[in-house]
């Protein structure tokens, strides 16, 4: 069953076209993963799936509604969660509080300050804080500053954070930019957990090769804004086309 479904999406910017005629189906649950060379239209298809752009043709759909034209918190709302290339976190605060500020966000997108500190108490508002944390393995870490974290750390925070919304749809935007081996393969390893413990479905735009193959269902080539191959990891790995356009030695 899919729950994400984008249908002739085409997007122009001025001469260039970035987006042409793209169709994808992702299924619930699934981990799908974008690939492809600079400029293939990965960020822009991205943005598409978020609603921050919207499309010159076309239609996004995520559990039979459509994305575009709505505002970050409404989106969230929807169910939809996105991980930057940077992590995005509070640095002079805390790991709790940055953990906490996702679930006494208002529904408009603001932040209930009042509401913090009393409902911060409430038993099962904490237990529910400490899961999150928990399930990102940094409940040790609760009460050192966000901004005192290794790059993989912050990660793992903003994981947290995502998942206080209780997402049905993850985008993760290269998620292991600008890490260590070690670290990238600890956040393989945690989105594999993510995954076990909860039902979610993601999806990854990445240069990573070994994270696509490490984490992918199915994944979509993209060459100058169109598909090129959509497959299964194997198939990927053993389509000429892409090995010579996109992987090169990094499908071995």
């Amino acid at each position: 069953m899919s729950i994400l479904e984008v249908k002739n999406v085409g997007k122009r910017f001025g001469g260039l076209q970035a987006l042409g005629d793209v169709n994808l189906s992702i299924a619930e649950n699934s981990c799908h993963a974008i690939i492809g060379p600079n400029g293939a239209g990965k960020s822009t298809l991205l943005n598409c799936l978020i609603g921050k752009l919207i499309p010159d043709t076309g239609s996004v759909m995520f559990d039979g509604q459509s994305v575009l034209g709505r505002k970050p918190h409404e989106i969230n709302q929807m169910g939809i969660s996105r991980v930057f290339q940077t992590p995005e976190i509070f640095a002079d605060l805390s790991v709790w509080e940055n953990v906490m500020i996702p679930i006494f966000a208002k529904r408009d997108g603001s932040f209930r300050m009042h509401a913090f500190e009393s409902v911060a108490r409430e038993r099962k508002v904490v237990d529910g804080a400490m899961q999150m944390l928990d399930d990102v393995n940094m409940a040790d870490k609760r009460d050192l500053l966000a901004g005192s974290l290794s790059r993989g750390d912050k990660r793992r925070l903003e994981m947290a954070m995502c998942l206080s919304q209780n997402p049905r749809l993850l985008l993760l935007d290269e998620p292991t930019a600008g890490m260590a081996r070690a670290d990238t393969n600890n956040t393989i390893e945690l989105l594999r957990e993510i995954r076990t413990k909860r039902d979610i479905t993601m999806v990854i735009i990445e240069h990573d090769m070994h994270v696509v193959f490490s984490l992918a269902d199915r994944i979509t080539v993209l060459a100058q804004g169109t598909p090129l191959v959509e497959d299964t990891p194997d198939r990927i790995k053993g389509h000429p086309k892409v090995q010579e356009a996109y992987l090169g030695e990094a499908a071995h």
